[in-house]
């Protein structure tokens, strides 16, 4: 028996819900959980199914079939194998928290992707990297090499079939024309100060104002920097009896964490983008999304 996710982005109108599980029943399918949200504001109506072909039906099958109930709501939709791993290239400069971070959750299976490539300004993770038996790629960028840069990292991106970057502390502003051509399928982490604590040492800066709260975001990155629609963040106390030393140790923490949190919504089809928000949708039992990741 095969799993697989059926999302749904369209205009709102009655009987989508009907003409959806309708379908599934019709080929043999059993939808194990569903979501879906109505947005008034936009007009748009999003949902996300998990279902079981108990009938061996397969995903061309599905995907053929249902094209006249898309054209009929005018949706875009997308029928997914639930065993089919997400390929994904990660890219990191010289902060390794999250990159570690998430090469652990992968070793260990609770982030389940395919790293296809690491890809890197520098020289610093290339052993880690390679001891995992990650193709690793160092690319440096320059002012004056920005363009061919770019060019050699969507070569890697088409080579590899990859279908995510994943920004894992990666110190490089992307191109408008790379962030278009990947819309939607780049995600970044950034700490929460922005923009209230820009430049360097935004901890420092943060520790000096006395801040109660500090905190990491993840987003999809857009033309517009670190304004992206946000998937995932999260938050940490701290006093005055701490120290900027403590402040960074912190945030790498909650940074790593949050990242991991918005990969795993994004690989299993949790996220959809809403105008500049996104809808998340929640995990469903037993999903190792259910648990913090901490």
């Amino acid at each position: 028996m095969t799993r697989f996710i059926l999302t749904v982005t369209c205009d709102r109108a009655r009987g989508i819900v009907a003409a959806i599980s309708g379908f599934l029943a019709e080929h043999g399918c059993n939808i194990t959980d569903s979501s879906q949200f109505d947005d008034v504001r936009t007009g748009k109506f999003f949902t996300r199914v998990s279902f079981d072909s108990e009938e061996g039906v397969g995903l061309d099958a599905l995907t053929a079939g249902f094209q006249d109930i898309g054209a009929r709501f005018d949706m875009q939709f997308a029928f997914h194998d639930e065993a089919t791993r997400m390929k994904v290239i990660i890219m990191v400069s010289r902060f390794g928290h999250c990159l570690n971070d998430l090469l652990y959750r992968w070793r260990i299976g609770a982030l389940p992707i395919d790293i296809v490539a690491v890809i890197s300004n520098h020289m610093d993770y290339q052993k880690v990297v390679v001891n995992h038996d990650i193709p690793f790629h160092c690319i440096p960028v320059t002012k004056q090499n920005k363009p061919q840069a770019e060019a050699r990292i969507m070569d890697v991106v088409e080579e590899t079939g990859a279908e995510l970057i994943v920004l894992a502390r990666y110190m490089q502003v992307l191109s408008d024309a790379m962030c278009s051509r990947m819309s939607g399928r780049i995600i970044n982490i950034h700490h929460s100060f922005l923009p209230s604590f820009k430049g360097a040492n935004p901890y420092k800066q943060a520790y000096e104002r006395g801040v109660k709260l500090i905190g990491a975001t993840s987003h999809y990155v857009t033309e517009d920097l670190d304004e992206g629609p946000i998937i995932e963040q999260d938050i940490v106390r701290v006093t005055h009896a701490q120290s900027p030393a403590d402040y960074v140790s912190l945030g790498r923490d909650v940074e790593s964490q949050v990242l991991a949190r918005a990969i795993h919504a994004h690989i299993h089809r949790r996220v959809f983008l809403n105008e500049n928000k996104t809808i998340i949708f929640p995990a469903s039992p037993g999903s190792f999304a259910s648990e913090r990741m901490g």
